[in-house]
């Protein structure tokens, strides 16, 4: 698994390069160009239990997000890790980046890359990267609706069997900021193979965030993952719940 993740961090960062590389102005502009600072994050979750049961379940992740006038930069990691009994429960490991470029206020093309890694799934890597196009529905200071349309390559390992092939995504997102200190989100993305529609993916993640202070807050979210072909004796849902800590810089 350490290629296909060496090779999405790789791609991530030829991305932003790119990118931003081809949004240079001349010297004069830039000594009055505005800055446009990364806005960062790291979150972690632990939930253990002893007794009648003996259980315990830990999450992390990194987000890291950029805002220019003409691009959006995003990239985040993420591992969970649990065990029941002293089987695992939980072991899975994900990157993703995207680069938006607005052609308009609204609409915007995009490439993205997702690599993921769950053992329990019985799933050694999947790694997916596409372009398309996407649209702000809604844009406004407090409120953020898209919806996303393209294309990508598959490559997994599922089973101990290798497959490669053609997607279509669908996708969509959405964040309401109640005020300073709260905020609500939720996004949903629908893979389906190409030539067979009925082996599909469909990822889900709904959440709620409340600061404590100017950097700390905290984070409760449900994230969900169907997969309507998954391995041999492996169920097709996968739901976690999570609540933890945040810390913004």
């Amino acid at each position: 698994m350490k290629k296909p993740i060496a090779t999405l961090i790789a791609a991530a960062g030829l991305m932003v390069a790119f990118a931003e590389t081809s949004t240079n102005t001349s010297p004069s502009t830039k000594a009055a160009e505005v800055k446009y600072p990364w806005a960062s994050t790291v979150s972690a979750g632990i939930s253990i239990t002893r007794g009648n049961s003996h259980t315990s379940l830990f999450t992390a992740d990194y987000l890291t997000a950029k805002k220019t006038p003409n691009n959006e930069y995003s990239f985040g990691v993420g591992i969970a890790y649990g065990t029941q009994n002293s089987a695992d429960t939980a072991n899975s490991y994900k990157v993703f980046a995207q680069w938006n470029h607005l052609f308009t206020e609204r609409f915007y093309g995009y490439l993205r890359a997702d690599a993921l890694r769950d053992l329990v799934a019985d799933l050694d890597y999947r790694l997916t990267i596409g372009p398309g196009v996407g649209y702000y529905l809604i844009k406004d200071t407090n409120t953020l609706l898209a919806a996303e349309a393209g294309g990508a390559v598959e490559l997994q390992r599922l089973g101990g069997e290798d497959k490669q092939f053609a997607t279509v995504r669908l996708a969509e997102r959405f964040e309401h900021k109640f005020n300073d200190r709260a905020r609500l989100w939720q996004s949903v993305e629908l893979l389906p193979q190409v030539d067979k529609l009925e082996n599909y993916i469909i990822n889900f993640q709904i959440g709620i965030e409340a600061a404590i202070s100017k950097q700390f807050s905290l984070k409760t979210y449900l994230d969900d993952t169907y997969a309507n072909r998954p391995a041999s004796d492996r169920q097709k849902n996968d739901v976690k719940i999570i609540a933890g800590v945040s810390y913004k810089f």
